[in-house]
């Protein structure tokens, strides 16, 4: 049988997710650009957090994972949308050694990286083409960017993207090569007729020697 897409939310694996802008590419104004360092930097720790933004806007407790599974997060600025980060740590009592920190929409990546970039803006920036992971289910719509100017960061980071379809599309459209547990190439037609953008960005650091 067809599948048609007619997925309204996908990508809800992460408890913070900001809102998909229906522009075609949404950069925003006086954006602040974040690079792997200092607070966002792989030694940081929920003190410096707190020391750069505030204790009133740092709150940290279990958020809600894929499959119904919970985890300890740092949330800055949580009653912000335009705000609002979402921190791991690798050292979760002590909360140090940053795991990832989910950007917020007013903040703009490496490299200019932003929401609402589609796969090919994003492969033009990168300079080589890439997978992204199949639609619909908790793990869905990741980048897997294995070389191009997005790899070998400054800092030790890598840079986690994660895309969903834009709201408005024909729910007539098969999808089928697009939907669940498979590698999609980044010169996918569907990827650009169903109009998906990044969604999610976060800077993310590799297990640390002797981390639990």
């Amino acid at each position: 049988m067809i599948a048609r897409l007619s997925l309204l939310a996908l990508c809800t694996a992460l408890a913070v997710t900001p809102a998909l802008a229906t522009d075609k590419s949404p950069k925003p104004l006086a954006a602040e650009t974040v690079a792997c360092e200092g607070v966002f930097g792989q030694q940081s720790s929920e003190a410096l957090l707190i020391e750069t933004f505030g204790a009133e806007n740092v709150v940290t407790g279990m958020v809600p994972g894929a499959e119904g599974f919970e985890s300890l997060a740092t949330t800055i600025f949580p009653d912000d949308p335009e705000k609002i980060m979402q921190v791991g740590w690798w050292d979760e009592a002590d909360r140090e050694r940053l795991a990832y920190v989910e950007l917020a929409p007013s903040q703009v990546g490496p490299l200019g990286v932003h929401l609402g970039m589609s796969v090919a803006d994003i492969e033009a920036l990168n300079g080589a083409p890439f997978f992204v992971g199949g639609f619909g289910w908790d793990y869905g719509g990741y980048a897997n960017i294995e070389s191009g100017a997005l790899t070998n960061l400054p800092g030790g980071c890598y840079l986690s993207l994660r895309f969903a379809p834009t709201d408005g599309y024909s729910t007539d459209i098969d999808a089928t090569a697009i939907l669940g547990d498979v590698q999609v190439p980044s010169h996918e037609p569907l990827l650009e007729l169903l109009d998906a953008r990044v969604r999610v960005i976060s800077l993310s650091y590799p297990s640390p020697e002797g981390a639990d």
